[in-house]
C-alpha cells in the first residue's frame, strides 16, 4: 500500500517515542546524521526491533532520521515525566502507557492526533481495538497517543502437568478453582502450583493484585476519596494473594516481578502462571522448556465476570515539539499494519506487535505461528474489565491495574512494598493494610478538598 510522506514518517517518530526519556542510554541518530525527530522508549525486544528496522524501511523512505534514546522501564519514566513537565521540547515522541496519558493529556503534555489520524486514511483508525482507543483518550474526548502494542492478562497453565495430577482446568475458572488446582498441582514434577508477581513496584505487584481487589469487590477509594484498603473486601482479597503465594507460589516470591517468573515458567518450574498476554510469545518459543504444553484461559475471576486487565504502550508527541508533523509520519508507520507486516517477515510472526489491531487476528500467518494463544489474546485485548468501572460499585478514579490519578505512581510504590514485605512474611497482610490505608488517606487529601 503506499502511503504518504507523512505516514512513513510516523514510524519513525514511534521509534524514537520509545527514547523520549534519553540524553543518555541507548541512543543513535541513524548513519551518524542530525536526527530530524527524537524518541524516548523503554529498552524492550520490541522497540529494539523497531530501531533496527527504522534506517533501512523508514528514513531510506521518507528522509526523516530518527534518534532513539532507550532506557529500562523506570529511568524512561523518569526521564519522561522531567521532559513532558518542562515542555522542553528534547523530545518530539516518547512511549507513553495508558497510565500517563490520561494525565499528561489533562496537563497540556501530549499534542492531540486527531487531525493527522482524519488526513491519514492509510493509517486505518477503526482497525485499532476501540478499547484502547478510549484509554488514549483525554477527558476532552481527544485522541492524544496511538499504540505500539496492547495486552490483556490471562492465565497459563501446565496441560502435561494437569494431566499427569487428573486435573482440568476450567474454561472460565474463578480465583477459589485456581488457588485449589494450585495446592492439588503443587510439586508436579518439580513445579510451583503457581507463579504470580510478588516483586514491590506498582507496575508489579499492584498490576495483577488490584485485578484481584477489583473482582473481590474492593477499592481503593469511596467516591468521596476515602481510603478503602483496610475494607473487608480488600483485606479478602490481598489475603488470598499473599496466602496463595505463600503456600504455592515460587520460593522467593517477594524479590520476583515479572520477569523472573517468565524466566521460572519457560524452565517448567511453574504448573500456573497468571500475567500478560504478551509472554506467550516467549512461552511459545524455540529453547523454551514448556513449548506446546500450555493452555490459555481468561484472568480468573470471583464477584465479576471479567478481571482481565488492560494496558498499552503507545506513541505519543510532545506538544512542545517542533516536528510534529515529521513525528505523526513515524506513529503513523510504527503504529501500522504494514509495520505488523515488516515485523512478521523479517523477523518472525510471533515478534510482531500484538494487541493493537484487530487485523493481525485474521492474519493466516499470524495464526499459525500464534495457534497456542492468538485466540485468547484477542478476547483478552476486546473484552477485559471495563477500565471505567472494572469492580463492584462505584470508585472516583479509573484504571484497572493502577489508579489513573497522578499520585498513584508514588502512593502505589510505597503499598507495593508494605504487601512485598507480607508476601515475605515479615509482617501480617492486616499490618500492611494499616500502613497502606494511611499513605492512601493523605495521598487523597487534596481530592477531599483538605
Amino acid at each position: 500500500m503506499k502511503r504518504s510522506l507523512l505516514a512513513r514518517a510516523a514510524v519513525a517518530a514511534t521509534a524514537v517515542a520509545g527514547l523520549v526519556l534519553a540524553g543518555c542510554g541507548d541512543t543513535d541518530a541513524p548513519g551518524g546524521e542530525q536526527a530530524d525527530i527524537s524518541v524516548l522508549a523503554m529498552d524492550a525486544s520490541q522497540m529494539q526491533t523497531l530501531k533496527k528496522l527504522t534506517k533501512r524501511h523508514f528514513t531510506e523512505e521518507t528522509g526523516i532520521t530518527v534518534d532513539y534514546t532507550l532506557l529500562p522501564e523506570n529511568e524512561a519514566r523518569e526521564r519522561m515525566n522531567r521532559e513532558f513537565s518542562t515542555q522542553a521540547g528534547a523530545y518530539d515522541v516518547a512511549s507513553v502507557s495508558a497510565y500517563e496519558v490520561p494525565i499528561y493529556a489533562d496537563n497540556g503534555w501530549l499534542a492531540p492526533l486527531d487531525s493527522y489520524v482524519k488526513a491519514d486514511e492509510d493509517f486505518d483508525q477503526s482497525d485499532v481495538f476501540p478499547n484502547l482507543v478510549s484509554s488514549l483518550t483525554g477527558e476532552d474526548g481527544k485522541l492524544y497517543a496511538e499504540p505500539f502494542y496492547g495486552e490483556g492478562s490471562f492465565l497459563m497453565y501446565r496441560k502435561d502437568l494437569f494431566r499427569k495430577e487428573g486435573l482440568t482446568m476450567p474454561p472460565n475458572p474463578t480465583w477459589e478453582q485456581v488457588a485449589d488446582l494450585a495446592a492439588q498441582v503443587d510439586d508436579a514434577d518439580g513445579a510451583s502450583g503457581i507463579c504470580l508477581r510478588g516483586l514491590p513496584g506498582w507496575g508489579q505487584n499492584l498490576a495483577p493484585l488490584n485485578t484481584v481487589v477489583n473482582t473481590f469487590g474492593g477499592t481503593w477509594y469511596d467516591t468521596d476519596w476515602n481510603a478503602r484498603l483496610t475494607s473487608p473486601e480488600v483485606k479478602k482479597a490481598v489475603g488470598f494473594y499473599v496466602d496463595l503465594l505463600r503456600s504455592h507460589g515460587q520460593p522467593g516470591a517477594d524479590r520476583m516481578g515479572v520477569l523472573e517468573i517468565l524466566d521460572r515458567f519457560v524452565e517448567g518450574k511453574c504448573a500456573m502462571m497468571y500475567d500478560a498476554t504478551s509472554l506467550a510469545s516467549s512461552i511459545e518459543a524455540d529453547g523454551s522448556a514448556v513449548k506446546g504444553k500450555v493452555g490459555y484461559v481468561p484472568a480468573p475471576h470471583d464477584r465479576t465476570e471479567k478481571a482481565g486487565w488492560l494496558w498499552t504502550w503507545a506513541w505519543g508527541i510532545q506538544q512542545a515539539s517542533e516536528n510534529k508533523d515529521a513525528a505523526w509520519e513515524f506513529i503513523s508507520w510504527a503504529s501500522s499494519k504494514e509495520y505488523q507486516e515488516l515485523v512478521g517477515q523479517e523477523v518472525g510472526w510471533t515478534a510482531a506487535p500484538a494487541g493493537n489491531r484487530k487485523s493481525l487476528y485474521s492474519n493466516p500467518a499470524y495464526q499459525q505461528a500464534a495457534d497456542a494463544w492468538y485466540r485468547q489474546e484477542y478476547t483478552a485485548a476486546t473484552d477485559s474489565a471495563d477500565p471505567k468501572n472494572p469492580g463492584v460499585g462505584p470508585r472516583p478514579y479509573t484504571g484497572i491495574g493502577f489508579l489513573g490519578i497522578p499520585e498513584f505512581a508514588v502512593l502505589g510504590t510505597a503499598v507495593s512494598e508494605q504487601i512485598a514485605a507480607a508476601i515475605a512474611g515479615q509482617q501480617s497482610v492486616d499490618t500492611a493494610l494499616e500502613k497502606s490505608q494511611d499513605l492512601a488517606q493523605a495521598a487523597a487529601a487534596k481530592y477531599r478538598g483538605e
